[in-house]
């Protein structure tokens, strides 16, 4: 084989290479994205109508809320964000429609104290999905219930559907069931 064979196949044996290792570490960033995202990842499939770009904006994501000082809550915190929510929950009752707005700004209350910005909901949403992609969907439901209760488009049962969703993203928001303090808990099951 002469020499110029000889470089010719060594360059299209790395162009492969290098192909299947672009390809490979490709598949690995979408794993991981979907493995964080969770249904946030297919979500923005869908509304991006391309993966790569949709990819590319959970990334963005990302390393945006990397410039967070996120802080879990402290005993203190965690306890008078309990008391509130139960409260909610109570209000619920006589005031349904009440409640559901209480429980959002409960939600941002939340969010404030462990250091999210807090401001225009879609932004919140994207910012709360990195860390709670699994939770985030039933915050925008919420949300968007609340929003059609404004309207009076809201039924009673899609405000209670409302309210479980924020009791969701809230026990997200406030950490793991070991740390989180048990009225919580009890209340919400």
């Amino acid at each position: 084989m002469s020499t110029e064979a000889t470089i010719v196949l060594v360059v299209v044996l790395l162009a492969a290479v290098l192909a299947v290792g672009w390809f490979v570490a490709e598949r690995l960033r979408g794993r991981g994205l979907r493995e964080r995202f969770g249904p946030e990842y297919d979500r923005r499939i869908d509304r991006a109508g391309n993966r790569r770009a949709a990819e590319r904006e959970l990334a963005d994501l990302r390393r945006r809320h990397t410039e967070f000082d996120l802080r879990p809550l402290s005993d203190l915190a965690r306890a008078r964000f309990t008391e509130q929510w139960i409260q909610t929950q109570e209000r619920f009752v006589d005031r349904p429609g009440e409640a559901v707005a209480d429980a959002e700004r409960l939600v941002q209350a939340v969010m404030n104290e462990r250091g999210y910005p807090v401001g225009e909901f879609g932004r919140q949403a994207e910012d709360l999905s990195v860390e709670h992609g699994r939770t985030v969907g039933q915050y925008r439901e919420g949300h968007d219930i609340l929003t059609r209760h404004q309207h009076s488009e809201a039924s009673t049962e899609d405000l209670r559907r409302a309210m479980v969703g924020y009791r969701e993203i809230l026990a997200d928001l406030m950490g793991p069931a070991e740390t989180a303090d048990r009225r919580y808990h009890d209340a919400t099951r």
